[in-house]
């Protein structure tokens, strides 16, 4: 757990680290058939381009443990360091009503008993606020302790669906259709709540942050999860030092914590290595038709587009991006070199993948700083186990309040 001090000192440890690397971390082995670092470590991109799909696959959760030519392992040394938090202390709380698990999948029920476990405030929360709620199961296991409950989501049809839940619970919450990103959102707000939020992406969570310690809420809760998904172009810092700091990020350098499926079954990662391998494929046409070696950016297919033949797929994909038609050729041999590109990539982001946790935990202290230069005393740590979902960190935040009625 890091607290105090210690938020600060990590923070410009992980700053120093990402800056001096970010050679190896920005460019993405998915749209470059050849990095730049490669010249440089030639030895340690020969012996990735070496192995298999099997084995980068193998690899992807554990790369520190990989025996790689240098300076691999010494990077893997360091971030493995810079990226360690332990975990938050965990509050035992009685065995909740089985009722609060229907409608609940099980790893989503898993992960909510996780984070409430870990919500230890100095001083008791009398009104839970339950921001981007979707049908209110986190706000409804946490209101068991007597307090108070509102659920704040936009999509009307979960607001529904939460408050009959809430109802046969004879739980007396409100749930309350809101936009969080709009102008009134503030207006939900007052000192006397606890927000908490679940996994809310990106500029949903950040609203929280800032309106909540605007309003002077007397804790917070936040697991914070899909950083790229903001409305700019470029990451925003929030912190004083983050502002001061030379790493700028854009969307897609903000997407690189979350290049991980821990959590996807055997069908879903066959899936997308079959749509990955013939993207690559469609990579290395359209470098020939268009005759520029740079990557094209392809839209999301619907998933029956793997159910064509590799040729009609080409083709049509082709059509799409309104290149010139395809000309017959080696259709299988090109399909093999799609499945030989995606061994490549997924083995060279390995070197990458180095780098999620310390991208990750360099933004989750932003805004752990952020809400100690408001006032907060700020704990970050883990709520639950990497297997359980890779967005295991939680940044927990209480002040001194004086409550007071909202209105």
């Amino acid at each position: 757990m890091l607290t105090g001090p210690d938020l600060l000192a990590r923070f410009q440890a992980l700053d120093d680290f990402l800056i001096a690397r970010q050679a190896l971390w920005r460019p993405r082995p998915f749209t470059q058939p050849h990095l730049p670092w490669e010249s440089e470590h030639p030895q340690l991109a020969r012996w990735l381009r070496a192995r298999t799909l099997e084995q980068a696959d193998a690899d992807q959760s554990c790369p520190e443990r990989l025996p790689a030519p240098d300076p691999f392992r010494e990077l893997a040394a360091t971030a493995w360091e810079l990226g360690q938090v332990g975990e938050l202390p965990e509050e035992m709380r009685e065995e909740p009503p089985t009722r609060l698990s229907v409608d609940v999948p099980g790893r989503k029920w898993q992960q909510i008993r996780a984070f409430a476990s870990r919500l230890h405030f100095h001083q008791q929360p009398r009104h839970w606020l339950d921001w981007c709620a979707g049908k209110g199961h986190l706000g409804r296991l946490l209101a068991q302790d007597g307090a108070a409950l509102t659920c704040l989501e936009y999509d009307p049809a979960l607001v529904e669906a939460g408050a009959l839940l809430s109802q046969r619970q004879q739980l007396p919450a409100r749930h309350v259709r809101q936009d969080v990103l709009a102008a009134d959102a503030e207006a939900q707000l007052c000192p006397e709540h606890s927000p908490v939020a679940l996994h809310a992406c990106g500029d949903l969570h950040v609203r929280l942050l800032q309106l909540a310690s605007h309003k002077g809420c007397a804790h917070l809760a936040v697991a914070p999860c899909c950083y790229n998904r903001i409305a700019s172009d470029h990451y925003q810092p929030l912190s004083s030092a983050a502002r001061q700091s030379q790493l700028a990020l854009s969307r897609d350098d903000l997407a690189l914590p979350l290049c991980e499926t821990v959590t996807a079954g055997a069908r879903v990662r066959r899936q997308r290595d079959h749509s990955m391998a013939r993207r690559l494929a469609f990579d290395l046409l359209q470098r020939e038709l268009r005759g520029r070696d740079e990557y094209l950016p392809t839209p999301s297919l619907p998933s029956h587009w793997l159910d064509k033949p590799f040729a009609q797929y080409c083709r049509d994909l082709a059509e799409l991006r309104q290149l010139p038609a395809p000309a017959e050729r080696d259709w299988s041999a090109l399909e093999a070199a799609g499945w030989q590109r995606l061994a490549e990539v997924r083995n060279l982001e390995l070197v990458r993948n180095l780098f999620r946790r310390p991208l990750e935990l360099w933004l989750v202290l932003d805004r752990a700083l952020f809400l100690a230069e408001n006032g907060y005393r700020v704990r970050v740590g883990q709520f639950c186990e990497y297997r359980l979902t890779p967005r295991n960190l939680l940044l927990l935040a209480e002040r001194e309040v004086t409550h007071r009625n909202c209105g």
